[in-house]
């Protein structure tokens, strides 16, 4: 059996009045893609948020390799190997691309092995080498998206998480990225995932947990979410 890389226990957050996470409860397993389902306001950026500290609990725990990380600032949580690509990629835009892949390291001080993780990522990602001394802002969107993940593989990440990395892309570029996604997953990296286009999010996951105001109303194996027919309706169009 794999081991838990991330557990959630009994997860509030709270914006001001407003009760974002109630009482969630969530396990990911090392190796594994975790995606987690809902329809906007669900939650689903809250709960990323408040796993990778940009955003405070009001109640619960986020342990991350066995360790309690729920009141660490988010630096640290980084330092970890705990990432996350928010929702809208939040590249550095008047940085060129080599750059903002440089920032994505700062924690790194082995020049050589900055470059070796450099390389990897033009290798995953040509684009962003031919790219590489463009300013970020003059990227396509699918390009940017391709910069704000390959920023995060230069931390050569534990568990990365993914805030609705196929956003207002079109369904050509949707599909690399999920190749890519699906990639980096076999060479080792754990994935929580947080995507809108549910079908294509249930055809990457192990297992998936679906929230609705806060709240876990559903779990289960990708395969299985798949066929629920509550899911298929809500989320799937049919």
């Amino acid at each position: 059996m794999s081991d838990v890389i991330l557990r959630l226990q009994n997860l509030e957050t709270h914006y001001g009045k407003i009760h974002a996470l109630r009482g969630i409860n969530l396990i990911v397993n090392e190796g594994q893609i975790v995606t987690i389902l809902g329809s906007n306001g669900a939650g689903k950026s809250t709960a990323l948020k408040t796993i990778s500290g940009l955003v405070q609990a009001s109640a619960g725990t986020v342990e991350f390799m066995g360790q309690d990380i729920t009141k660490e600032l988010p630096h640290n949580i980084v330092e970890t190997g705990l990432i996350h690509v928010p929702e809208g990629r939040r590249i550095f835009r008047d940085l060129t691309v080599q750059e903002n892949l440089d920032l994505g390291a700062y924690t790194l001080n082995d020049d050589v092995e900055r470059r070796k993780r450099m390389h990897h990522v033009f290798d995953m990602f040509p684009i962003l080498k031919e790219r590489r001394k463009q300013d970020g802002g003059t990227l396509s969107g699918g390009e940017q998206q391709m910069l704000a993940i390959g920023r995060a593989m230069m931390v050569e990440p534990k568990l990365l998480l993914l805030d609705e990395p196929s956003m207002g892309l079109a369904p050509i570029i949707v599909q690399e990225i999920m190749k890519i996604i699906r990639t980096l997953n076999k060479e080792g990296t754990t994935i929580l995932l947080v995507e809108q286009n549910a079908k294509m999010a249930l055809k990457l996951a192990d297992y998936g947990y679906v929230l609705e105001t806060g709240e876990l109303v559903m779990e289960g194996y990708g395969t299985e979410l798949k066929e629920d027919e509550s899911i298929v309706k809500a989320y799937l169009g049919a």
